[in-house]
């Protein structure tokens, strides 16, 4: 597979970099809508969502109609480049559950997005607000008593090292024994793997770890379906929920459903210009979850008045 720093400047290329991160009444930050991307002969989608800083789940459902281990060479895949902000405090961090993202939101600077994976089904994981508690570099792993449990051949700890699971840097955050750390499993990332704890790429981490220091706020939320606006235009992004997610693990698809309050949302949103959603795409995004933005209503209106 091409460098990533190649694909990424493609993708720039074909797309444009439109996102303006940071920007007032700005929802929406990344390149608009998404990129693209065409597989080379041993290519697979794990070792692609490494190459471009994304999650497993969220390259998946973006591409439904490809073979996870064999696209097969020559495949047009879609790639996430763009990310509607999630409905909460933008300040400190915020991470989306239903998404496995991470959003940072340095003070002066602009927002960032990182993927995460995040607790498996009966790990504890919550919503809510937290904050850091403090910052160790070069941790120390030491298995957690659930850990132990399941696995009793577990060492007593782990020092760091290529072997720590919890990477070079972690974040520890006021929920008992919940981190925000590195990993030495990188394709466990955008997948439901740990034990509770919200685990990054390496070169995030570090990334992160330079930005918040302790104290910072941490809002944790679970939201499938975000709304946002972007150039005056409204777009809808759909994610699987986390159920979802444990159901494309085990049978590679998802069973459609609709999502509760949803109508209601985008109507409150539009007001007056309801009339001019784009409510095929509302249904087909629902339908669809591939978790890539979808305009549903321009900023100018579809039918001129009088």
């Amino acid at each position: 597979m091409r460098a990533k720093s190649l694909l990424l400047a493609g993708v720039l290329a074909v797309i444009g970099w439109t996102g303006v991160a940071g920007a007032p009444a700005d929802d929406v930050i990344g390149a608009v809508p998404f990129g693209i991307h065409f597989t080379d002969p041993d290519d697979t989608l794990p070792d692609i969502a490494v190459a471009y800083d994304l999650g497993y789940t969220e390259l998946v459902v973006a591409n439904p109609h490809a073979d996870p281990w064999l696209p097969g060479a020559g495949t047009l895949l879609w790639v996430p480049t763009a990310h509607v902000l999630p409905d909460a405090p933008r300040r400190g961090i915020v991470i989306n559950l239903a998404e496995q993202r991470l959003y940072v939101f340095p003070p002066g600077k602009p927002a960032m997005t990182f993927p995460i994976g995040i607790g498996t089904e009966g790990a504890g994981i919550r919503t809510g607000q937290t904050r850091v508690r403090g910052k160790r570099p070069n941790p120390t792993w030491v298995p957690t008593a659930s850990e132990r449990q399941e696995m009793p051949e577990l060492p007593a700890s782990v020092p760091p090292g290529p072997d720590n699971p919890l990477g070079p840097l972690a974040l520890d955050l006021e929920w008992t024994s919940i981190v925000i750390h590195g990993t030495n499993r990188p394709y466990g990332i955008g997948r439901r793997v740990s034990h509770g704890c919200f685990r990054l790429y390496n070169e995030d981490i570090r990334v992160l770890y330079a930005l918040v220091p302790v104290g910072t706020p941490v809002t944790v939320v679970d939201q499938p379906a975000k709304l946002g606006w972007h150039d005056g235009d409204l777009y809808l992004e759909v994610h699987p929920t986390v159920a979802q997610a444990d159901e494309l693990e085990e049978r590679g698809s998802i069973t459609p459903d609709a999502l509760p309050g949803l109508d209601e949302r985008i109507l409150k949103a539009t007001g007056a210009r309801a009339a001019d959603v784009d409510w095929d795409a509302v249904r087909k995004s629902e339908r669809e979850r591939t978790g890539l933005p979808v305009r549903i209503l321009f900023g100018t209106p579809a039918t001129p008045p009088g």
